[in-house]
């Protein structure tokens, strides 16, 4: 198994017009993205077979992509299919055929697979509730100077909340928390108990009876986390972020919020937007200055058992950056306590 098996976003599906194509990175191998005349997105390297010259800067000529030095064209299947220099004597040739990816639409997102022939036919993830009647999604995008790894960790973590967003997602208070953190097919998932307050300026909203929280979260090899939070009966609500390798030190992290709050789902889109925003620059604010340290000492790290979590996830990363399947390793399971 290898990263290059998995499907990753590079695109809102309302980003990807007809006639426009963008250029993105992912594993650094760098990409054109463009919808083809039946209207699917294509996905070819981002490279001109004649002078090397970047394909993203050309333009979508009847749903083929034109390289915007010696106007070259190609066709959804990379298959170059005119050169304006060869006039009437141009003719098709299997050796000029640009590498072409594998792409998939779903909920509102744009895939990219680049591995040819993966191990496992691994299916996009599919995002909570997204589409569903009685549920809202707000999504914002952010770049991270930083790895998968560090970005996934960070966003099931719950003691960094207290001292990176204090007052807007929590405050350090000292209270003992309980998790069961378990390891098993390649996923991670975190049950907590104990919660029932803390939430930050929306305490009394999000919570309003103050009855325990039902608070989960999720890794999904190899790049998705999924935080669900439930607060009573009226409020339901996920917070579910893809982590998009662009390079070593650079992740592109598409983030769903998606809630139920009954009649308050439309009034609370601008709220939701704003403090999902908010907080998740903090973040990268946080995460940049760790990448840094990470460039200048290297990832020594030192646990504690809060870090539980965090152990799980880079056992799974570290798996599939040996080649091997990590739904192969043993079961794993703890209890932890903890204080925020």
């Amino acid at each position: 198994m290898q990263f290059a098996d998995f499907w990753y976003i590079v695109a809102l599906s309302e980003q990807l017009k007809p006639h426009t194509v963008l250029a993105r990175s992912l594993l650094g191998e760098w990409l054109a993205i463009f919808r083809g005349e039946d209207g699917k997105p294509v996905a070819l390297r981002d490279r001109c077979l004649h002078r090397s010259s970047r394909l993203s800067a050309g333009k979508v000529c009847q749903g083929a992509l034109q390289c915007p030095y010696h106007g070259w064209v190609y066709d959804n299947e990379g298959k170059v299919i005119a050169v304006p220099a060869e006039g009437v004597d141009f003719q098709t040739s299997q050796q000029r055929r640009a590498k072409v990816y594998a792409t998939k639409e779903q909920d509102g997102y744009i895939y990219v697979r680049l591995a040819e022939n993966p191990s496992v036919d691994f299916a996009p993830f599919s995002m909570p509730h997204y589409g569903e009647v009685g549920w809202e999604t707000v999504r914002v995008i952010n770049r991270f100077a930083n790895n998968v790894t560090n970005c996934a960790e960070n966003f099931i973590d719950i003691p960094h909340t207290a001292f990176v967003h204090p007052g807007v997602f929590r405050t350090s208070r000292q209270q003992k928390l309980e998790m069961t953190v378990e390891r098993e097919n390649g996923a991670v998932s975190v049950e907590y108990r104990n919660e029932n307050s803390n939430l930050g300026w929306y305490t009394r909203f999000l919570n309003p009876e103050g009855t325990q929280i039902k608070h989960s979260d999720r890794f999904y090899m190899p790049n998705i986390t999924s935080v669900e939070y439930q607060m009573g009966r009226t409020r339901h609500l996920f917070i579910t972020s893809q982590s998009i390798p662009e390079s070593d030190n650079s992740t592109l992290v598409y983030t769903d919020v998606t809630y139920n709050y009954g009649i308050w789902n439309k009034l609370a889109r601008p709220f939701v937007w704003w403090t999902a925003q908010h907080i998740i620059r903090q973040d990268v604010e946080i995460l940049a200055i760790q990448g840094e340290v990470i460039a200048k000492y290297g990832t020594q790290f030192a646990h504690t058992p809060a870090d539980t979590i965090h152990v799980f996830v880079e056992s799974i990363r570290a798996a599939i950056a040996r080649g091997e399947d990590p739904r192969l390793l043993p079961k794993q399971s703890a209890k932890v306590t903890f204080w925020v």
